[in-house]
C-alpha cells in the first residue's frame, strides 16, 4: 500500500497481444527519525506498472501531480540497455489504484456533478 502523487505523465502501450500497460512513477514521503531526535519527511520515489482495463483508466484520469493510493506487489524486472548492460528494476504492479483528487467538472461548470440521491429512511437501494 502506498500514497503519493504522480511525479510524471506515463506512457500507455500495447503489448503484442493487444494488452494494455501504463507505467508512471509516484513520489511519496516517509518519517524518519534523525540524530537529534527529531522527526523529519524523506521523499522516496518509485516506478508503477498498471495494466489491463486498470491501464486504461488511469490514462484517462492521472496526470503530473495527481494524487493516487496504490495497491500492489513489489516485482522485479530485468531489462537490457541501449548499450548492452541488464539492468534490474524493482517496480509496484498495481493491482488497485485510488484515484485521491475530485473528478474534474465538465467544460463550463464550476462545480462537480451532484452526487445520486440516497434512499429515504427504511427504504432498500435495490
Amino acid at each position: 500500500m502506498l500514497a503519493g502523487r504522480v511525479v510524471r505523465d506515463f506512457v500507455l502501450r500495447y503489448t503484442t497481444d493487444e494488452v494494455p500497460v501504463a507505467t508512471f512513477s509516484v513520489a511519496f514521503n516517509r518519517r524518519v527519525n534523525t540524530k537529534d531526535n527529531q522527526w523529519t519527511e524523506v521523499p522516496g520515489f518509485v516506478d508503477v506498472l498498471v495494466s489491463h482495463r486498470l491501464a486504461e483508466q488511469c490514462a484517462e484520469r492521472l496526470k503530473k501531480g495527481s494524487p493516487v493510493y496504490l495497491e500492489g506487489r513489489l516485482q522485479m524486472r530485468k531489462t537490457k540497455g541501449d548499450d548492452g548492460t541488464t539492468r534490474t528494476t524493482l517496480e509496484i504492479k498495481a493491482d488497485a489504484v485510488q484515484f485521491l483528487d475530485r473528478r474534474a467538472a465538465k467544460a463550463g461548470e464550476g462545480e462537480a456533478a451532484p452526487s445520486p440521491p440516497r434512499p429515504a429512511e427504511g427504504e432498500l437501494p435495490f
